[in-house]
Protein backbone atom coordinates (compact mmCIF):
# COMPACT_ATOMS: atom_id res chain seq x y z
CA UNK A 1 0.00 0.00 0.00
CA UNK A 2 1.35 3.36 -0.81
CA UNK A 3 -0.07 6.44 0.86
CA UNK A 4 -0.73 10.37 -0.56
CA UNK A 5 -0.93 13.10 1.61
CA UNK A 6 -2.39 16.22 -0.06
CA UNK A 7 -0.55 19.21 1.46
CA UNK A 8 -0.68 22.09 -1.21
CA UNK A 9 -3.38 24.56 0.10
CA UNK A 10 -2.09 28.18 1.60
CA UNK A 11 -4.29 27.62 4.75
CA UNK A 12 -5.66 31.00 4.17
CA UNK A 13 -8.38 30.65 7.31
CA UNK A 14 -5.09 29.91 9.07
CA UNK A 15 -3.67 33.40 8.69
CA UNK A 16 -1.11 34.88 9.56
CA UNK A 17 0.46 31.70 10.98
CA UNK A 18 0.59 30.07 7.50
CA UNK A 19 2.39 33.47 5.73
CA UNK A 20 5.85 31.90 6.23
CA UNK A 21 4.95 28.26 7.40
CA UNK A 22 2.99 26.12 5.40
CA UNK A 23 -0.21 24.61 7.16
CA UNK A 24 1.10 21.01 7.38
CA UNK A 25 4.74 22.17 9.24
CA UNK A 26 2.49 24.07 11.54
CA UNK A 27 3.06 22.76 15.08
CA UNK A 28 0.84 20.85 17.24
CA UNK A 29 2.33 19.95 20.79
CA UNK A 30 5.94 20.53 19.56
CA UNK A 31 5.38 18.31 16.33
CA UNK A 32 4.41 19.38 12.96
CA UNK A 33 0.82 18.38 12.20
CA UNK A 34 2.93 16.45 8.93
CA UNK A 35 4.75 14.98 11.43
CA UNK A 36 1.67 13.62 13.41
CA UNK A 37 -0.08 12.08 10.42
CA UNK A 38 2.98 10.23 8.99
CA UNK A 39 3.97 8.89 12.57
CA UNK A 40 0.27 7.77 12.50
CA UNK A 41 0.33 5.57 8.88
CA UNK A 42 0.30 2.10 9.01
CA UNK A 43 3.16 0.30 6.59
CA UNK A 44 3.47 1.75 3.22
CA UNK A 45 5.97 1.09 0.18
CA UNK A 46 5.74 4.47 -0.56
CA UNK A 47 5.07 8.30 0.78
CA UNK A 48 4.03 10.95 -2.00
CA UNK A 49 3.26 14.25 -0.70
CA UNK A 50 1.37 16.76 -2.76
CA UNK A 51 2.56 20.22 -2.39
CA UNK A 52 2.41 23.94 -4.01
CA UNK A 53 2.42 26.62 -1.11
CA UNK A 54 5.60 26.73 0.46
CA UNK A 55 7.22 23.72 -1.26
CA UNK A 56 10.55 23.69 -0.33
CA UNK A 57 9.68 24.12 3.41
CA UNK A 58 8.06 20.82 3.49
CA UNK A 59 10.39 19.11 1.31
CA UNK A 60 12.74 19.99 3.77
CA UNK A 61 10.62 18.42 6.41
CA UNK A 62 10.79 15.22 4.35
CA UNK A 63 14.19 14.95 4.21
CA UNK A 64 14.41 15.49 7.73
CA UNK A 65 11.86 12.83 9.47
CA UNK A 66 12.56 8.97 9.24
CA UNK A 67 9.06 7.49 9.31
CA UNK A 68 9.07 6.35 5.79
CA UNK A 69 12.35 6.05 3.63
CA UNK A 70 10.80 6.07 0.70
CA UNK A 71 9.01 9.22 -0.50
CA UNK A 72 8.59 11.79 -3.00
CA UNK A 73 6.41 14.80 -3.90
CA UNK A 74 4.88 16.21 -6.61
CA UNK A 75 4.52 19.60 -7.09
CA UNK A 76 0.89 21.56 -8.35
CA UNK A 77 1.87 24.22 -10.00
CA UNK A 78 -1.63 25.68 -10.31
CA UNK A 79 -3.61 23.42 -7.69
CA UNK A 80 -7.12 22.75 -9.15
CA UNK A 81 -8.96 20.86 -6.22
CA UNK A 82 -8.63 17.33 -4.28
CA UNK A 83 -9.26 15.32 -7.16
CA UNK A 84 -6.82 17.31 -9.29
CA UNK A 85 -4.02 16.99 -6.24
CA UNK A 86 -4.86 13.01 -6.22
CA UNK A 87 -4.69 12.99 -10.66
CA UNK A 88 -1.00 14.18 -10.51
CA UNK A 89 0.17 11.28 -8.24
CA UNK A 90 -0.65 8.64 -11.08
CA UNK A 91 3.27 8.18 -11.96
CA UNK A 92 4.47 8.05 -8.58
CA UNK A 93 2.07 5.11 -7.17
CA UNK A 94 3.53 1.57 -7.41
CA UNK A 95 1.54 -0.42 -5.15
CA UNK A 96 -2.36 -1.78 -5.91
CA UNK A 97 -3.89 0.48 -2.95
CA UNK A 98 -3.44 3.94 -2.23
CA UNK A 99 -4.48 5.40 0.90
CA UNK A 100 -5.01 8.97 0.40
CA UNK A 101 -5.22 12.06 3.68
CA UNK A 102 -5.56 15.85 4.20
CA UNK A 103 -2.45 16.93 5.48
CA UNK A 104 -4.50 19.19 8.01
CA UNK A 105 -6.43 16.43 9.97
CA UNK A 106 -5.21 14.29 12.94
CA UNK A 107 -6.46 10.89 12.43
CA UNK A 108 -6.56 8.00 14.99
CA UNK A 109 -3.67 5.49 14.57
CA UNK A 110 -5.91 2.18 14.98
CA UNK A 111 -8.48 4.15 12.84
CA UNK A 112 -6.12 4.19 9.84
CA UNK A 113 -4.93 0.81 10.65
CA UNK A 114 -8.86 0.09 10.36
CA UNK A 115 -9.05 1.69 6.80
CA UNK A 116 -5.84 0.01 5.32
CA UNK A 117 -7.93 -3.36 6.04
CA UNK A 118 -10.57 -3.28 3.98
CA UNK A 119 -9.94 -3.24 -0.08
CA UNK A 120 -11.07 0.21 -0.60
CA UNK A 121 -13.22 2.71 1.55
CA UNK A 122 -13.57 5.94 3.17
CA UNK A 123 -13.71 7.16 6.76
CA UNK A 124 -16.35 8.61 8.79
CA UNK A 125 -17.00 10.56 11.85
CA UNK A 126 -19.78 11.33 13.96
CA UNK A 127 -20.61 15.71 13.28
CA UNK A 128 -23.64 17.35 14.95
CA UNK A 129 -23.46 19.94 12.12
CA UNK A 130 -24.16 18.01 9.16
CA UNK A 131 -24.64 21.01 6.43
CA UNK A 132 -21.40 21.95 7.43
CA UNK A 133 -19.89 18.42 5.77
CA UNK A 134 -19.99 16.03 3.45
CA UNK A 135 -22.41 13.25 4.54
CA UNK A 136 -22.41 9.72 3.64
CA UNK A 137 -25.35 7.83 3.03
CA UNK A 138 -24.62 3.85 3.45
CA UNK A 139 -26.46 0.86 2.62
CA UNK A 140 -27.54 -2.07 4.49
CA UNK A 141 -24.43 -3.99 4.06
CA UNK A 142 -22.46 -0.41 5.72
CA UNK A 143 -21.09 0.56 2.17
CA UNK A 144 -21.03 3.77 0.45
CA UNK A 145 -24.15 4.51 -1.25
CA UNK A 146 -23.59 8.29 -2.03
CA UNK A 147 -22.41 11.47 -0.29
CA UNK A 148 -24.01 14.89 0.15
CA UNK A 149 -22.26 17.90 0.16
CA UNK A 150 -23.82 19.82 3.35
CA UNK A 151 -27.64 18.53 2.95
CA UNK A 152 -30.20 20.57 4.93
CA UNK A 153 -32.58 19.65 7.37
CA UNK A 154 -31.19 16.41 8.52
CA UNK A 155 -30.92 15.02 11.84
CA UNK A 156 -27.85 15.41 14.21
CA UNK A 157 -25.73 13.08 14.65
CA UNK A 158 -24.57 11.98 11.29
CA UNK A 159 -21.22 11.01 9.56
CA UNK A 160 -18.88 13.20 7.83
CA UNK A 161 -16.17 12.17 5.24
CA UNK A 162 -13.27 13.37 7.03
CA UNK A 163 -10.99 13.14 4.09
CA UNK A 164 -9.53 9.98 4.00
CA UNK A 165 -9.60 7.11 1.82
CA UNK A 166 -8.38 3.80 0.53
CA UNK A 167 -8.47 3.50 -3.33
CA UNK A 168 -7.45 0.38 -5.74
CA UNK A 169 -5.00 1.74 -8.40
CA UNK A 170 -7.63 1.14 -11.04
CA UNK A 171 -8.64 4.76 -9.27
CA UNK A 172 -6.45 6.60 -11.69
CA UNK A 173 -7.99 5.52 -15.00
CA UNK A 174 -11.11 7.58 -14.20
CA UNK A 175 -11.53 10.59 -15.66
CA UNK A 176 -12.77 13.38 -13.34
CA UNK A 177 -14.61 16.79 -14.83
CA UNK A 178 -14.82 20.02 -13.13
CA UNK A 179 -17.44 20.83 -10.61
CA UNK A 180 -19.44 23.81 -10.47
CA UNK A 181 -16.62 25.51 -8.97
CA UNK A 182 -14.26 24.76 -11.20
CA UNK A 183 -12.81 22.21 -9.05
CA UNK A 184 -11.67 18.72 -9.85
CA UNK A 185 -13.20 16.77 -6.90
CA UNK A 186 -11.65 13.40 -4.99
CA UNK A 187 -15.42 12.75 -4.19
CA UNK A 188 -15.92 12.52 -7.77
CA UNK A 189 -14.11 9.17 -7.76
CA UNK A 190 -15.59 8.36 -4.42
CA UNK A 191 -19.00 8.03 -6.11
CA UNK A 192 -17.65 6.43 -8.84
CA UNK A 193 -16.18 3.53 -7.12
CA UNK A 194 -19.31 3.32 -4.90
CA UNK A 195 -21.52 2.62 -7.87
CA UNK A 196 -19.18 0.01 -8.37
CA UNK A 197 -20.61 -1.33 -5.43
CA UNK A 198 -18.08 -2.57 -1.96
CA UNK A 199 -16.65 1.00 -1.39
CA UNK A 200 -16.93 0.27 2.60
CA UNK A 201 -17.66 3.51 5.30
CA UNK A 202 -15.24 2.68 7.91
CA UNK A 203 -15.90 4.76 11.45
CA UNK A 204 -13.08 6.70 12.92
CA UNK A 205 -13.53 6.87 16.51
CA UNK A 206 -10.49 9.78 16.96
CA UNK A 207 -10.44 13.08 14.31
CA UNK A 208 -9.29 16.41 15.03
CA UNK A 209 -9.56 19.06 12.15
CA UNK A 210 -7.02 21.64 12.30
CA UNK A 211 -8.23 24.41 9.76
CA UNK A 212 -8.66 27.53 11.53
CA UNK A 213 -6.97 29.55 14.00
CA UNK A 214 -9.24 28.78 16.49
CA UNK A 215 -9.16 24.83 16.29
CA UNK A 216 -5.12 25.40 16.04
CA UNK A 217 -5.03 26.82 19.23
CA UNK A 218 -7.40 24.58 20.63
CA UNK A 219 -4.67 21.39 19.26
CA UNK A 220 -2.14 22.50 22.05
CA UNK A 221 -4.09 21.52 24.56
CA UNK A 222 -6.31 18.21 23.03
CA UNK A 223 -5.86 14.80 23.54
CA UNK A 224 -3.53 13.46 21.14
CA UNK A 225 -2.70 9.90 22.60
CA UNK A 226 -4.84 7.97 19.49
CA UNK A 227 -2.20 9.26 17.02
CA UNK A 228 0.59 8.20 18.82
Amino acid sequence: MDCIILAAGKGTRLQPHTLTTPKPLLPVQGRPILDWIIGALPPVDRLVVVVNYLAEQVEEYLRRQTHVKNWATVRQEQPLGTGDALMSCRGQVSSDRVMVLNGDDLIGRRDLANLAAVPMGILSHAVNEPDSFGILFRNPDGTLREIIEKPKGLTPPQLANIGGYLFPKRVFDFTLTPSPRGEYEITEAVGMLAAEGGFRVVEASYWLPIGTVEAWTASQTADVSAVR
